[in-house]
């Protein structure tokens, strides 16, 4: 398999000590259970990711209930830098 690596970044690892424990929780069982499985498989391709319009380098953003998660593919390395998380609101 030429799976991807994950690796988060210190933003967003800061981003996620932020939130409430309930929501912290909710986010982390998503991220295990779904994103970061299918991130690993297919970062590009998916009913929660869409790519984002004219951002170098190419970055992607991943729904997770009311958070939008950004992440870049590193497509020679094979490796998905987590940048950051954010609810929805504060993003756009």
């Amino acid at each position: 398999m030429n799976n991807y690596r994950i690796f988060e970044t210190d933003e967003f690892l800061t981003k996620m000590k932020k939130f409430s424990n309930r929501d912290r929780i909710f986010i982390e069982k998503k991220l295990v259970r779904n994103v970061y499985p299918q991130l690993k498989e297919e970062p590009h391709y998916g009913s929660n990711i869409k790519k984002l319009v004219d951002y170098k380098p190419e970055t992607w953003r991943y729904r997770i209930g009311r958070y939008r998660l950004f992440y870049v593919a590193d497509e020679k390395e094979k490796i998905i830098y987590i940048l950051t998380i954010d609810l929805r609101k504060d993003v756009y």
